[in-house]
């Protein structure tokens, strides 16, 4: 299928999917902390540096040697009620959470996965910070199984369990800071076949493994409990690893932009090859280029000089032109290596004489430049400006992207960022990153265990969705709205209040929506607040009119009690004597209306009051009253 111009059918797009959700447990998967995240003062912190070791057949994985030689400080932040000494790495982990384990083994269920015999927890080494003790636990409950999306089938490679990491609070290029509190809570993982075909599909089948996992009714809700990995590959490429795309719509965009990339990078593949780039002519030969900016007009030169640093430059043969290659939207190879010597060195980024000159480095400088590194019209001369040996690695880390630019794809991992595109975070680590955890014993599963949790299994979502239309009359667009916005108990609960299923169903979905789109921060709107507005318009103490207005300013003053918003706004309810106020002015300002069209003049006179009425009013009670007074007029 062709789609943004690029024909992924003869590309041979694969994407495999990774969907983890957080589960809403009260305890975490290894000890009994609640899952509940903090935003006061931490209560104590704790300073580590984290280092990698050899596996058990002594290879230390690659990627975390990339995280290691970062060399920076890990300070940890840990609340007294939220944290204990399991987090900390100085208490053995509890057993496995049974209540998580169940959740996980619902979804195996729903999607036909097979359970594994025996629950193995594995330790998975990460040593980026996001947890003290240098890796992640995770296991494997089931395996295979398939959804249908579209009519297309697709396998399932396994369901995992897994604990999620603790959360990044602050960074700087000495100091990374992480909070203890997410550190733990339960994720249920789903892994599919690299069977997709096209960003679309990929969003379709990240939103079908989504809806099972809510028809457990176990996973929490909001920005960062869900998290959607991508790994994506064409032909002649090969698999980059995209993490953390959180919003679905997102996924199809990720997803182009990786093709781009990747096609973009085997045309500079073939470019160099042209150009007759050998891997030999890529030499780490590291030049001290610092007197040539003595005077530079370049702040952030200037400003590197001035606290001890020094300027370092490499030349890239016959890579002239190729660093200005656009390889997404707004985004060049000179910026990729930028990423990468950041990623590696902590220093900002790069300068290349493909942007020069630029940035206040003068043409001057740049002549001075080539000739000190004695780079012809084909090469391009990379510089960077900062401590010594910051300045090595990050020409380390060109070096070496240069020389995979010859092999086209590299092998990486890359963070999802908001617009779409992707950033370099780190090599793609090797099978020598995973080993056994001894200290949490493996869980049987019981074949009579499995028996009764498949009779007890919950709804489906396509159940759920039908249930929704014939307990509540919603129409399926709406009904599936209401299960994919994760407010199936939230709508009950409002239909319970006296409130139509349609407008409680539209408010928590269309008019949110809706509210979002024009800017407002929705999130800071609480369940019982949608409830208490519910409640007064189930009692008639408001209407439904009056929804956007209360619900802006609910957002607008964070806490506010729903009644008090309302008072505040003017919103409560008219009495029949004001609305009859009302009608008798309308009345007596459209008597040329009401003679010319008589009882025809209905709609406009309904318009002219439920204007005036700002939402106070019943519109049904409006009509009913307006229809009398309008018989009992004398120009009618």
């Amino acid at each position: 299928m062709a789609l943004g111009g690029l024909d992924y059918a003869k590309l041979g797009l694969r994407v495999g999917l990774e969907v983890h959700r957080q589960l809403n447990t009260p305890g975490k998967l290894f000890c009994e902390c609640p899952t509940s995240l903090k935003s006061e003062e931490p209560h104590l912190t704790v300073l580590r540096f984290l280092r990698p070791t050899q596996s058990e057949v002594g290879e230390v994985d690659r990627a975390a040697l990339f995280e290691a030689q970062k060399g920076k400080a890990i300070v940890y932040e840990a609340y007294e009620d939220a944290t204990c000494l399991v987090e900390l790495d100085e208490e053995p982990p509890h057993e496995l959470n049974r209540e998580a384990l169940e959740v996980a083994l619902q979804v195996a269920l729903l999607l036909g996965s097979r359970p594994v015999d025996e629950v193995h927890v594995m330790r998975k080494m990460v040593i980026d910070g996001s947890t003290p003790f240098g890796f992640q636990r995770t296991c494997i409950v089931a395996l295979g199984g398939q959804i249908e999306v579209a009519g297309k089938a697709i396998p399932i490679q396994h369901v995992g369990l897994e604990e999620d990491a603790a959360r990044k609070v602050g960074e700087d290029a000495r100091t990374v800071r992480y909070r203890l509190d997410r550190l733990g809570i339960p994720l249920v993982e789903v892994a599919t076949a690299p069977v997709i075909t096209d960003p679309e599909e990929a969003r379709r089948v990240a939103l079908a493994i989504g809806r099972i996992m809510r028809a457990t009714g176990k996973v929490r809700r909001g920005i960062g409990s869900v998290r959607q990995d991508l790994n994506i590959s064409i032909e002649g490429g090969t698999i980059t690893e995209v993490k953390g795309v959180q919003e679905l719509d997102l996924i199809p965009k990720v997803v182009e932009n990786e093709v781009r990339r990747q096609v973009e990078l085997l045309k500079i593949k073939e470019e160099l090859a042209a150009r007759g780039l050998r891997p030999s002519d890529l030499e780490p030969n590291f030049v001290d280029a610092t007197h040539i900016f003595a005077k530079t007009a370049c702040k952030v030169i200037r400003r590197a000089l001035k606290a001890g640093g020094v300027v370092m430059a490499l030349k890239l043969p016959k890579f002239a032109g190729l660093l200005a290659r656009e390889i997404m939207p707004g985004h060049r190879l000179g910026k990729e290596l930028s990423d990468i010597a950041s990623a590696w060195s902590g220093l900002g980024g790069i300068f290349h004489t493909d942007e020069m000159p630029a940035y206040g480095v003068g043409e001057e400088e740049i002549r001075a430049l080539r000739e000190l590194l004695r780079a012809g019209p084909e090469d391009a001369v990379v510089f960077v400006a900062g401590e010594k040996e910051r300045c090595v690695k990050a020409l380390s880390a060109v070096l070496e992207r240069a020389k995979q630019a010859l092999i086209g794809v590299p092998r990486e991992t890359r963070m999802a960022l908001p617009d779409g595109k992707t950033k370099f975070m780190r090599p793609r680590p090797g099978a020598a990153r995973m080993y056994p955890e001894t200290d949490v014993p493996p869980v049987k599963i019981d074949p009579g265990y499995i028996r009764a949790l498949k009779e007890k299994l919950p709804k489906t979502p396509e159940e759920v969705v039908e249930r929704l239309m014939a307990d509540y009359g919603l129409n399926e667009k709406l009904a599936w709205q209401v299960m994919d916005m994760e407010v199936v108990e939230l709508f009950e609960e409002g239909v319970k209040r006296g409130v139509p299923a349609t407008v409680v169903a539209t408010t928590l979905t269309e008019t949110m929506k809706s509210l979002r789109r024009d800017g407002f921060d929705v999130s800071k709107i609480r369940e019982e607040q949608l409830l208490e507005l519910f409640e007064l318009i189930g009692k008639g103490e408001t209407f439904k009119e009056a929804i956007p207005d209360i619900l802006k300013h609910v957002c607008e003053h964070e806490g506010i009690s729903v009644r008090k918003a309302v008072e505040e706004l003017g919103l409560m309810a008219m009495s029949e004597a004001e609305l009859m106020n009302v009608i008798s002015k309308v009345l007596s300002e459209k008597k040329a209306l009401i003679e010319e069209k008589g009882e025809k003049a209905l709609g406009p006179l309904m318009g002219a009051v439920m204007k005036l009425v700002r939402g106070r009013a019943d519109p049904a009670k409006v009509r009913k009253l307006l229809e009398e007074a309008l018989r009992s007029s004398p120009s009618t």
